[in-house]
């Protein structure tokens, strides 16, 4: 399957280090290898490698070099801008890692103006409808609920299968990933406060509330917090307050990039599959193109919300407000009411069981949820106009 990164990765690895980062088993690895060009590979989680990478082996006659989880080595930007410095490009040198690369920022040496960066997301309803795979759009959405976007499991489509890849994914990134970043004594309670969030998904975190439930203080709550975004199990979407009247500045909301393990109602699951789209367009965007928007909730005092608010960089490209439902048809008044903070806004309510959309003189549009996050193009949101 070609990912959507695939041409925007070989264009710029004649450039420029190319970072890949993003969660474990997205297939940074095998998008890697599948670019179509000779390559060396070497692990940092494999000794050989290790010895390899440190010593400067590799084989230079190929096109490609690729360094894998190479962020677990110590100042590793310092050692990647040493090699590029000195050698230069060819081969092309690409970096993949489980875990964000810009975390060791205060190690070592910048890479600034060296590298772009890239961030590879689980499969969503617009990458897969753009493979040509054997799915229908209503099949896929039901399959990444359960079987969660990790191409893994989603190819294999058991229930029975995911449950027990993300057991040992989760593992993987507690048992392994974080001790390599930071040195952690309570693995069972930071598995603790995965099992609290996943039956959070909407709502907002209150950091007292976790402190509380895990018996541990509010710093190490959001240490652990920072730690698991750091690791890509879950992302944070903060409140928006400007040019909102009688906004609340209330605790954010977390969302899982592992879609399948949210526990609740299909609701709170169509949620996060839409904020994980989001996300993922967003920083795609950010990425290929240099345009830069931000995720937001709003709520007010008078308990006004609207679950998503994407606010551009560029002031010109107009804002967009999205609500999401289940079955509910009927236009979301919040939506309605925000219209005097953002009177340019784009407002749109994505309903999953929808007879028909509905187009309203004020602006606001109820669509399918399904068609509209398989149709998104990367470009849509930035345009200005909801397609």
């Amino acid at each position: 399957m070609k990912r959507h990164l695939q041409t925007a990765i070989l264009k710029d690895l004649n450039r420029k280090i190319v970072l890949l980062s993003g969660p474990r088993q997205t297939g940074k690895t095998t998008l890697a290898k599948s670019l179509g060009l000779s390559f060396d590979y070497l692990n940092w989680d494999f000794l050989e490698d290790r010895v390899s990478v440190l010593k400067k082996k590799w084989d230079r006659s190929k096109e490609l070099v690729i360094f894998d989880e190479l962020h677990k080595m110590e100042k590793f930007k310092s050692w990647l801008k040493g090699v590029y410095d000195k050698e230069g490009i060819p081969p092309a040198i690409l970096v993949t890692g489980s875990a964000r690369l810009d975390i060791a920022k205060k190690m070592g040496d910048s890479l600034a103006g060296r590298f772009f960066p890239f961030r590879l997301y689980p499969l969503d309803l617009w990458e897969i409808s753009k493979t040509g795979a054997p799915f229908n759009p209503i099949q896929t959405y039901e399959r990444l609920l359960s079987c969660s976007g990790f191409p893994e499991p989603f190819l294999n489509g058991e229930e029975s299968y995911y449950r027990r890849w993300a057991k040992t994914h989760l593992d993987m990134i507690l048992r392994q990933d974080l001790l390599d970043l930071e040195s952690v004594r309570n693995i069972g309670s930071i598995e603790t406060l995965v099992a609290l969030l996943q039956t959070r998904v909407g709502s907002t975190v209150s950091f007292a509330s976790l402190s509380r439930d895990l018996q541990v203080d509010p710093k190490t709550v959001r240490r652990w917090l920072d730690l698991l975004e750091n690791l890509f199990v879950i992302f944070r979407v903060p409140p928006f307050h400007k040019n909102i009247a009688r906004s609340l500045l209330k605790e954010p909301k977390y969302y899982f990039f592992d879609q399948a393990r949210v526990k609740g109602d299909e609701g709170q699951k169509a949620e996060n599959l839409v904020a994980l789209a989001l996300k993922k367009q967003l920083d795609t965007l950010q990425d290929v193109e240099g345009c830069t928007g931000k995720i937001y909730f709003i709520r007010t005092r008078d308990k006004r919300e609207v679950d998503f608010l994407i606010d551009w960089e560029d002031s010109k490209v107009s804002p967009l407000m999205i609500e999401v439902k289940l079955s509910d048809g009927n236009l979301s008044s919040s939506l309605s009411y925000m219209k005097g903070s953002f009177e340019h806004s784009n407002r749109i309510q994505l309903v999953k069981n929808l007879d028909r959309e509905k187009h309203f003189p004020s602006g606001e549009k109820v669509l399918s949820l399904i068609d509209w996050l398989a149709k998104m193009p990367l470009r849509s949101m930035y345009g200005g106009t909801i397609q």
